[in-house]
Parts: C-alpha cells; structure tokens; sequence
C-alpha cells in the first residue's frame, strides 16, 4: 500500500503544481487564455465557496494531496499548498503570512491579466 501513496504524492505534486503555474502563466497563449480563466475561476470558486464550510482558501487538491501524505507518515503540516510546496522543493521555511499574501497577489494578478486578454476589444 505504501507504494501507491508514494505513486499518489507523485501524482499529486505534479499535478498540483502543473495548475499552479498554469494559473499563473497559462494567459500568455491564446489557445490556453479560456481554459486558464476558467482554471482561475474555479481555483477562486474553491478558495471563497468552499472556503465558507471549509475555511479560507480551502483546495480539494491540498486537502486530498495531505491526506495522502499523513498516510506516509508526514505531520506538522503547513496549512497552505504554497507554503508546503516552498518547503518540499527548497527547504524554505518562510513565514505562512508572507507565502498567503504573495500566492493571493500573484492569482489576483494573473485573473486581472487573463480577464484582459479574454475579453478585451480586438482593434482591426
């Protein structure tokens, strides 16, 4: 069993982080720009819906990705995605006010870019 909750971290890690830097970036090419506002939308769906029942920035993925990590024996972690992903990847332990504030500035920036190339006036 061990080795399919090391095959779902994988998973989730990739996965997780693929959306996140789509969020961010995925705006840039057209063929994305739909696609990238709606991943936006929904990740701000989840955040503020879900985050009513669920508490403030709630992701399923984060929830399912932490769950799969308690079955390998992690704890102690950090209430955020971002803040564990900077730990995994860099072994950074930056304050948890410092990572919520930058990853809600970066997707406020990125869904401003993305509603202006989605539907801004084209000029011929």
């Amino acid at each position: 069993m061990h080795i399919i909750y090391q095959s779902l971290d994988l998973f989730f890690m990739v996965f997780h982080s693929s959306l996140v830097v789509f969020n961010l970036f995925g705006w840039i090419w057209k063929k994305t720009r739909l696609a990238n506002l709606i991943t936006l939308g929904l990740t701000g769906a989840s955040w503020t819906l879900l985050g009513i029942f669920y508490g403030p920035g709630y992701c399923p993925l984060t929830d399912w990705h932490f769950r799969i990590l308690g079955h390998l024996g992690k704890t102690n972690l950090p209430n955020s995605y971002m803040r564990y992903l900077v730990q995994r990847l860099f072994h950074a332990d930056f304050p948890a006010t410092l990572v919520d504030r930058s990853t809600l500035i970066a997707f406020i920036v990125a869904l401003g870019l993305s509603l202006y190339v989605n539907f801004r006036k084209k000029v011929s």
